[in-house]
């Protein structure tokens, strides 16, 4: 399936997931955690970005984010591009540290925002890395404890996530508490994190059968609302015409262009028209049928070259860079 392009509309509340290459850890110690919060903390009052929610775990993070100000993906890059070049330095090794891309989801504030808070926050207890709420309470590697007062991050927004729950601070705080504990037993929410498609009579504030995104974490009506407000987001973007990918491709195996639409056995050329049918297919999301005429190959040749360049680009990181540069 095609990738599908991220929402990215300022002033909404976004759910990040970042997870590692092939599952692999992202930190590997305390060092490692501690630079990459205090980049994070850095970026968010740099660029006035609020964060209401995070969590560091071995191969993957969350952040619950509100971009004011420009695009969040803006934010997402500096912040994985400084963190993955310092700890390859800091461990001597090369190659990707993130997966190719990191999921966003734009999110209905009401009722999800202390969902997801709580989500979040919770993700050290249910992956049995803290044993206890008390220890999740003074947990360095999680806002709880900034919310809690415990620890501190500059740029997390513990004021707007105490509000919702009135009184002063005191009892807010310990109201904030409680309403974690009433979710430990929840276990994994597929719906917060993207996994489950919500049926229209599960969505909140709907008003029948309507829209739905995977992009999006909300009802229909919000996702209408959505498309009003910025219908450009939601439009899809222009496919690369074939020519023009091919003329790319050829560069980047180096083989002339024209023997691309040509039946040579020759493994470059082979390796060339595995590539052009991975990205044309995968990536930019034109038909099987479409690449087969261009290629004058049949269906399923598409989809076995397709398969083949996809392992050429996971093996080869030199070549994952090209793919990334030209699909981007």
């Amino acid at each position: 399936m095609p990738r599908v392009a991220r929402l990215d509309i300022p002033g909404l509340l976004q759910h990040v997931i970042v997870r590692g290459n092939e599952g692999r850890d992202i930190f590997l110690d305390d060092r490692d955690r501690k630079s990459f919060l205090s980049r994070l903390s850095e970026l968010l009052e740099k660029t006035q970005t609020e964060c209401f929610a995070w969590v560091l775990l071995p191969n993957h993070l969350h952040l619950l984010l509100r971009s004011n100000h420009g695009k969040l993906a803006v934010v997402m890059r500096r912040l994985l591009t400084g963190h993955a070049v310092k700890f390859n330095l800091r461990h001597n090794r090369t190659g990707h540290l993130f997966q190719n891309r990191y999921k966003s989801l734009v999110c209905e504030e009401e009722p999800y925002f202390l969902e997801l808070v709580r989500y979040i926050h919770l993700n050290p207890l249910r992956a049995g890395i803290v044993p206890t709420l008390e220890a999740l309470d003074t947990y360095p590697w999680s806002g709880h404890g900034v919310v809690l007062g415990n620890l501190r991050l500059i740029g997390q927004n513990v004021e707007e996530v105490l509000s919702r729950f009135g009184g002063a601070i005191v009892v807010a705080r310990h109201r904030y508490r409680e309403f974690l504990r009433d979710g430990i037993g929840q276990g994994r929410r597929d719906d917060l994190v993207g996994r489950e498609r919500l049926r229209d009579h599960d969505l909140i504030g709907d008003d029948g059968p309507g829209a739905f995104d995977q992009r999006v974490i909300g009802s229909s009506r919000f996702i209408q609302e959505l498309r009003k407000k910025d219908a450009s987001e939601f439009r899809p973007p222009e496919k690369m015409p074939l020519d023009e990918l091919v003329r790319r491709i050829s560069n980047i195996c180096d083989v002339p262009p024209q023997t691309m639409r040509q039946r040579k056995k020759n493994r470059r050329i082979a390796a060339a028209r595995a590539l052009l049918c991975y990205v044309g297919v995968r990536e930019l999301g034109h038909s099987g049928a479409e690449v087969a005429r261009f290629l004058n190959i049949t269906d399923s040749g598409v989809s076995v070259a397709a398969e083949r360049g996809e392992a050429m680009v996971k093996n080869d990181g030199l070549l994952q860079d090209e793919v990334r540069k030209l699909i981007n």
